[in-house]
């Protein structure tokens, strides 16, 4: 097999050494970790589809993998080791920038940070934005229909993508790189490809949408009293400033205090500790000065509801980027404090403080001593509620694979009608919880669209279903 599959991608496309390998076979928070026959690296679709087709013909199960950095176990193979992986590092073209159709077609691997400075090159703003956009490539933000912070303004990944290239599980390229608006000619094939965690194919190439580049940046960080408060100041900035919010973040205390304790270089932004904390970022074609203007009134005009206690807003781009690395490092100071159960839920935006003591209350009954560590995107109602629970170490496999404080939170999140999932996809870490929320209607029809495009599941097998 590594010879024929050598043949295809050659040999800077083939890693079979175990200590090259290693990289690819674990994944991001290093608790999944597998095996394969391979890692294969094609350059090109043509090098992908021929690799697919061999597995097709071989029945060797391929799993897609982008930059590596998901949260859920959804690019790591399983401990079979009868799988290849096929990374797409090295397709990181970007192909065409039309800045006249506001579109821009890239290949897979193309690395998300890229992709914006390519935008900003000219003139114009691929809004998808998330901490890890360093290193997470474009395939797989398609893949698992990234999110981020500026959901509340342009949408999730699903929103950005006018047209998608993908090679079938036989081996066929599908090529629907259109960058239209409006194509009412069927089914729309490309949301088949959006979220599916590569288990419908692999996504080579994307057209991409783009947007006209904002002129005017404004970064607000506000000391609050509850969840409550900050759903009500983001209705009072709406009022005064319409659609120019980007980003509206809640942070809680304790998180705040965790990456000053974790992240070097990080400080509290305000002189007095406040149990929460909103981050927000505004944008417009105007000029900075009437945007600024606008959201000191707002800010004011809030404190003076009582709806927060302090606010500064960033003086500059240095103390924008700042507020914002802040806020980007909560997972890597997560990962250094230990065992963390992560919770990336969504429900709606008015329900978010009933929720969280809600769910509060039933943790700390149920797990004594435990620490909630709630941020996230309060304003599209996406809420990352994680928890540490005393005793239980990153070390101990069996806390590790625990679901009981999963199931708990899922739950409540049930009860509100949101979502187990709101950005970071189901991989195999939330696949059991899926079984257990989809409805049997749901299910049903999933399977059948996998049955359809890989009857023989070879295509990220183990993963979502």
């Amino acid at each position: 097999m590594q010879q024929r599959l050598a043949a295809i991608v050659g040999a800077k496309g083939l890693v079979t050494d175990a200590a090259d390998m290693a990289p690819y076979l674990a994944d991001w928070r290093d608790l999944y970790k597998g095996s394969a026959i391979a890692v294969v690296r094609p350059a090109n679709t043509a090098e992908v589809a021929a690799v697919v087709k061999l597995c097709a013909e071989t029945r060797t199960p391929v799993v897609p993998q982008g930059g590596n950095t998901g949260m859920c176990g959804a690019a790591t193979p399983d401990a079979a080791g009868n799988a290849v992986v096929m990374s797409l590092g090295r397709m990181n073209k970007i192909v065409e920038v039309n800045a006249l159709n506001n579109t821009m077609t890239v290949e897979a691997g193309c690395i998300l940070a890229n992709i914006q400075q390519a935008a900003a090159g000219v003139d114009r703003l691929f809004p998808l934005s998330l901490g890890a956009e360093g290193s997470c490539v474009i395939g797989g933000n398609i893949s698992t229909n990234a999110g981020g912070i500026n959901v509340l303004r342009y949408g999730n990944t699903r929103d950005l993508v006018l047209g998608i290239e993908a090679v079938l599980p036989d081996g066929s390229v599908w090529n629907g790189l259109k960058g239209l608006r409006k194509d009412n000619t069927g089914y729309d094939l490309k949301h088949l490809f959006i979220g599916a965690e590569g288990t419908l194919g692999v996504i080579t190439q994307a057209v991409l949408k783009l947007f006209p580049r904002p002129h005017a940046n404004v970064t607000a960080f506000a000391g609050i009293a509850d969840p409550a408060r900050a759903v009500e100041l983001l209705a009072l900035l709406r009022e005064h400033c319409g659609e120019g919010i980007s980003a509206f973040e809640l942070i809680s205390r304790n998180v705040l205090e965790m990456v000053v304790r974790r992240i070097p270089g990080t400080r509290d932004p305000l002189p007095a500790p406040y149990p929460w904390y909103v981050l927000t970022e505004l944008t417009d074609a105007q000029d900075d000065g009437a945007l600024r203007s606008t959201v000191e009134q707002a800010l004011a005009d809030g404190i003076e509801r009582g709806l927060a206690t302090d606010a500064v807003i960033a003086e500059n781009e240095a103390q924008g980027k700042a507020l914002w690395r802040m806020r980007e490092s909560i997972p890597d100071a997560a990962k250094v404090e230990g065992l963390v159960y992560r919770h990336d839920i969504a429900v709606a935006v008015s329900q978010i403080p009933e929720f969280i003591t809600t769910a509060s209350a039933a943790l700390e009954k149920g797990f004594p001593g435990v620490r909630i560590i709630c941020f996230g995107h309060l304003g599209d109602g996406n809420l990352h509620f994680n928890a540490f629970v005393p005793g239980r170490e990153r070390s101990d496999t069996v806390a590790r694979t625990m679901t009981d404080v999963n199931r708990l939170v899922h739950d409540i999140v049930q009860q509100f009608g949101g979502s187990i999932s709101a950005e970071h996809g189901i991989g195999q870490s939330k696949r059991d919880e899926l079984a257990h929320y989809k409805s049997a209607t749901e299910l049903d029809l999933m399977r059948i669209v996998k049955k359809a495009l890989d009857p023989h599941n070879l295509m990220n097998p183990g993963k979502v279903l």
